[in-house]
C-alpha cells in the first residue's frame, strides 16, 4: 500500500470512527516511542551539541532530512514485521543466501555494539556530572542497571518504562528552551535550507548516524512482529499498518522536536557566546553560569535517562539480531537472544575501557553507524520489495522509489565523508 493511499485511508478511518477511533489508535502507540529513544541517545546529544555550538542553526536541516528518511525506513521495517511475523534479522536469515545473511547481520551486530558504546558512555558521563563517579565505574553501574531491566522485564513493561523516559527527556528540553533566547528566523531557515560549512561533513554524518540508526530498524521490526498480526485476516493487517504509521509518524516527530531542541539550546548558548564544546561535561558546566544551576542539573538528569533508556533498546536490538541469525525470535528465555544482549552491552563496555576521549568516542560511534547504515537499508528494501517475502503487502512503486532515494542519499553522504577523509577537507 503506497504512502499516499495509507494517509488517505487513515483520514477516512479517522472521520468514520471519530473519538472511538482515536482511542483505538492510542492502544497501538508504543513501538514507535520505544524506537524513538534510540535517536535521542547520548550519541545524538554529542552530535547535536557539537553541531549547534560550532555552526549555530546551519545544520538543523540535517535533523529534518534524517527524520523524514527515518519515518520512511522505520515504517517500512514495521511493515515487514506486521506482514510476515518476522523481524529484519529473521527475514534475512530465511530469505538470503547464508553467507550473505551472516555478513550483513554480522556488520549489524558490530553497529549495535557501537551504538551501545555511546549509550553506556553517555550514562556514565551523566553520573560523573551528577555525583563525580569515575567514568569507567559509571559505565559499569549503567551496564548493571540495564542488564537488570532487560533480564527482569517484559516487552510491555519496557515499553511503559521507555515512554516515561522519553516524556521526561522531552520535558527537560522544554525547560531548557524556556531559559534561552532562540533566533527563530535563523532556526526556520536552518531547518529547511541545506548547508555544508567547511569542515562540517564529519559532523553532518554524525548527526545522520545519530538519527537514522541501523539497530533501530532491526528493533522496530522485532517489537512489532512480537504482536503476531500476520495471523489475522488481510483487512486486519491493513488496519494495523495504518495504526502503525500513525504511531511511527507521531514518535518520529517527537524525536525530531527533541533533537532540534538540543541544537537550538547549543546554538543559543554556546555558538552565541563563541564557546566550542569538546565534551558534554563542558556543556553542563557552561550551562550553569549562563542559565543557572537548575538548567545544568536538568541537562545531566536528562542525559542519564537517555543513556539508560537507549542502552536498553541497544541491548534488545543486539539480542534480536543474533537470535535472528539462528532464525529465532527475540526472547530472553532463548540462549541466542541472551548471548546477543550480553555481547552487545559487555562488548561496548570493554570498548569504553579503551576510549581516551569520551566526547570524540561518542561522535565517532555515530559516524560509524552512518557507514553501516546503507547495508541495512538495502537489505530492508530487498526484503520488503519481494513478493516471496511480503506477499500482497510488498512495497508499492512509490514506496520503493522513496526507499531507494533514501539509500542513495545515505550512500552519497558516505562517499562525501570518504572524500573528505582522503583529501583532508570537509
Amino acid at each position: 500500500m503506497g504512502l499516499k493511499r495509507r494517509l488517505n485511508v487513515f483520514l477516512q478511518t479517522r472521520h468514520a470512527l471519530g473519538f472511538g477511533g482515536a482511542r483505538e489508535i492510542l492502544r497501538y502507540v508504543g513501538p514507535g516511542l520505544l524506537v524513538t529513544v534510540g535517536f535521542i541517545d547520548p550519541g545524538n546529544w554529542a552530535a547535536n551539541v557539537a553541531a549547534g555550538a560550532e555552526y549555530g542553526y546551519r545544520l538543523l536541516w540535517m535533523v529534518t532530512l534524517s527524520t523524514i528518511m527515518l519515518i520512511l525506513l522505520q515504517h517500512n521495517a514495521a511493515h515487514l514485521g506486521i506482514a510476515t511475523g518476522l523481524c529484519l534479522s529473521e527475514a534475512a536469515s530465511r530469505h538470503l543466501r547464508p553467507w550473505v545473511a551472516r555478513a550483513v547481520l554480522g556488520s549489524a551486530m558490530l553497529a549495535a555494539v557501537s551504538t551501545a558504546l555511546a549509550e553506556l558512555l553517555g550514562g556514565a558521563i551523566a553520573l560523573r556530572m551528577l555525583f563525580g563517579i569515575p567514568l569507567k565505574l559509571g559505565a559499569a553501574l549503567v551496564l548493571a542497571v540495564v542488564l537488570y531491566i532487560l533480564l527482569s522485564n517484559s516487552y510491555r513493561r519496557i515499553e511503559r518504562l521507555i515512554i516515561g523516559f522519553v516524556s521526561l527527556i522531552g520535558l527537560s528540553f522544554l525547560f531548557e528552551l524556556g531559559h534561552v533566547r532562540v533566533e527563530w528566523l535563523d532556526a526556520a531557515r536552518g531547518w529547511v535550507l541545506p548547508s555544508f560549512p567547511h569542515g562540517a561533513i564529519a559532523l553532518i554524518m554524525s548527526v545522520l548516524g545519530a538519527v537514522v540508526m541501523p539497530h533501530n530498524l532491526f528493533l522496530h521490526s522485532e517489537v512489532i512482529q512480537s504482536r503476531q498480526w500476520q495471523l489475522e485476516r488481510p483487512e486486519v493487517i491493513e488496519r494495523q499498518m495504518r495504526y502503525e504509521f500513525v504511531d511511527t509518524l507521531f514518535s518520529m516527530v517527537v524525536g525530531w522536536a527533541i533533537n532540534s531542541a538540543m541544537v537550538l539550546v547549543a546554538a543559543a548558548v554556546f555558538f552565541r557566546h563563541g564557546v566550542q564544546v569538546t565534551e558534554l561535561e563542558q556543556a553542563e558546566q557552561m550551562l550553569r553560569p549562563l542559565l543557572g544551576h537548575a538548567a545544568a542539573v536538568v541537562f545531566a538528569v536528562a542525559l542519564l535517562l537517555a543513556g539508560l533508556a537507549s542502552s536498553v533498546t541497544a541491548g534488545m536490538a543486539g539480542g534480536s539480531i543474533l537470535a535472528g541469525m539462528f532464525d529465532e525470535p527475540y526472547s530472553m528465555q532463548d540462549m541466542h537472544t541472551r548471548a546477543g544482549v550480553w555481547f552487545t552491552l559487555v562488548g561496548a563496555f570493554i570498548a569504553i575501557l579503551f576510549v581516551a576521549n569520551p566526547f570524540q568516542g561518542l561522535l565517532v560511534s555515530q559516524m560509524l553507524l552512518s557507514v553501516q547504515l546503507p547495508i541495512t537499508i538495502f537489505l530492508q528494501i530487498r526484503l520488503t520489495s519481494s513478493e516471496r517475502v511480503m506477499g500482497r503487502f510488498r512495497n508499492s512503486r512509490a514506496d520503493s522509489i522513496g526507499l531507494w532515494a533514501v539509500g542513495a542519499v545515505v550512500s552519497a553522504l558516505n562517499l562525501l565523508l570518504l572524500w573528505s577523509v582522503l583529501t583532508g577537507g570537509g
